[in-house]
C-alpha cells in the first residue's frame, strides 16, 4: 500500500478511483416525510444505504470510507429522535460488526465519546476490537464529531504529550494527534440531500478534497449514485497548487 501522505502540502499520488471517500449522509428525515413516515424510518432506511455504499466501495477498490453519522450539533434535535439514533447505533454495531469482520472490513469510530452512555461506548469498543486486525476497506464512522472539536482536541492532546511545543509547532507536529491521522486525506467528499456545505466535518482534512453535492436523499443513494460521484471526480484536475501545465507534465513536481 502506498505510504499515507501526512498532508497535501506534499503532492499525493492521484488514482482513478479515490482512495478515500468522505460522506455526509443527509436527507433521511426528508425521505421519510415525503412518504408520510416518521423521521426515524428514514434513519433506518439510511442504514441500508450505508451497507450498500460500503459494499460498493469495497468492490470498486476504495480503501477508506468515512461517514458523518452524528455531529456534535445534532444533540439539538428533538430528544426522542436523538434517543432513537443512539439505540439504532447500538443495534447496528451489534448486528453489523460481525458481518464487517467476515468481510475483512476495519471499523473505526471517531468523535467525542464522553456524552454517550456506557452501553454504546462498550459496543463501539467491541466492534473496533473485533475488526482491528482486518486488512480490507477501513470504514470510519464520525459520531458526536465536529471538525473544530477535532482540531482543538488534537492541540490539547499534542501539548499534553509534548509540552515543549507550547512555544510553537508545525502542521507535522499536530497531524499525528488528529482523529484521521492514520488515513490519507479524502480525495472525494460527497454530500447527499441537496445542501452545499461541509457542516463542520473534517475541516482540516478536506483542504484539497474534491467536493460533490447531489440532490439525492441519503436513503435513495445507491451504487449507481456512488458511481456518478466517482465519475465526476475522475473529470477533475487535481492541481494541489500547481498550474495545469505542471499537472500535464508528470516530470514537473512543482518543487
Amino acid at each position: 500500500m502506498t505510504k499515507l501522505p501526512s498532508s497535501t502540502r506534499t503532492i499525493p499520488e492521484v488514482s482513478k478511483v479515490p482512495r478515500h471517500i468522505a460522506v455526509i449522509m443527509d436527507g433521511n428525515g426528508r425521505w421519510a416525510k415525503q412518504r408520510f413516515m416518521p423521521r426515524v424510518m428514514g434513519h433506518k432506511r439510511g442504514v441500508e444505504s450505508l451497507r450498500e455504499t460500503v459494499k460498493a466501495c469495497r468492490d470498486l477498490g476504495v480503501e477508506f470510507l468515512t461517514v458523518f453519522a452524528f455531529s456534535s450539533e445534532n444533540w439539538r434535535r428533538p430528544a426522542d429522535e436523538v434517543s432513537f439514533l443512539m439505540g439504532l447505533f447500538i443495534k447496528v454495531l451489534e448486528i453489523e460488526a460481525g458481518k464487517m469482520h467476515r468481510n475483512n472490513i476495519i471499523l473505526k469510530i471517531i468523535g467525542n465519546r464522553s456524552q454517550f452512555d456506557d452501553k454504546l461506548r462498550l459496543a463501539m469498543e467491541e466492534a473496533e476490537r473485533l475488526t482491528a486486525n482486518n486488512t480490507g476497506l477501513t470504514l470510519t464512522i464520525a459520531a458526536n464529531y465536529g471538525g473544530r472539536w477535532d482540531v482543538m482536541h488534537a492541540v490539547q492532546a499534542m501539548l499534553q504529550a509534548r509540552p515543549e511545543l507550547a512555544q510553537g509547532f508545525s502542521e507535522d507536529d499536530l497531524q499525528p494527534f488528529l482523529s484521521m491521522s492514520d488515513a490519507p486525506e479524502p480525495d472525494l467528499f460527497i454530500r447527499t440531500g441537496g445542501e452545499q456545505r461541509i457542516s463542520n466535518f473534517m475541516l482540516w482534512q478536506l483542504a484539497y478534497t474534491e467536493l460533490y453535492f447531489t440532490d439525492t436523499l441519503w436513503p435513495a443513494f445507491d451504487r449507481a449514485e456512488l458511481e456518478k460521484a466517482i465519475a465526476s471526480y475522475q473529470h477533475r484536475e487535481r492541481r494541489f497548487g500547481r498550474t495545469s501545465e505542471q499537472v500535464q507534465d508528470p516530470s514537473d513536481k512543482g518543487e
